[in-house]
């Protein structure tokens, strides 16, 4: 099938499997290896990407199904040659080891701060809540961290949406 999409803000058409997922498309048809694939069951978060402002994983969406969508990837979440603020704040609060999981955390965290609402976590639900080390927390539960840097993650978070 032939679609058409935007990646990182590159307009691409492409013919593609309708059985493939958009992790597939963007790692082996267009050579963006930001996203990873860890579980490819959508469990673990490492192949997050941002599609028309929001997170979702790559590797559950089918390629097919984001034609005409907007689609970025960790490689173009700074938009220019500086980094992302969450970059910045990731590498100042040594918020990775390992690094694999590192591009889908960055990529949620990007969606994440433009979530307004409560979350499972939030006390009152009838107000937007202040993004709390709990907040943040819970909001990025869906990408774990097999190095545990969880800690200084959500410091690097916290200080990008204060």
């Amino acid at each position: 099938m032939d679609i058409t999409l935007q990646v990182n803000g590159v307009p691409r058409a492409v013919d593609v499997d309708p059985r493939m997922s958009l992790l597939d498309l963007l790692r082996e048809r267009l050579g963006l290896i930001g996203a990873k694939k860890g579980c490819d069951h959508g469990q673990c978060g490492a192949c997050t990407v941002l599609i028309d402002g929001r997170r979702a994983n790559s590797c559950l969406a089918l390629a097919v199904a984001v034609d005409g969508s907007e689609v970025t990837t960790v490689e173009g979440l700074a938009g220019g040659d500086g980094l992302h603020p969450l970059q910045e704040a990731f590498i100042e609060h040594d918020a990775f080891q390992c690094g694999y999981c590192t591009p889908g955390q960055l990529c949620s965290a990007a969606g994440m701060l433009g979530e307004p609402g409560p979350s499972a976590v939030t006390d009152d639900v009838l107000v937007d809540p202040d993004l709390t080390p709990a907040e943040i927390r819970e909001r990025m539960s869906g990408n774990l961290c097999r190095c545990g840097a969880y800690v200084n993650i959500v410091s690097a978070i916290s200080e990008v949406a204060r």
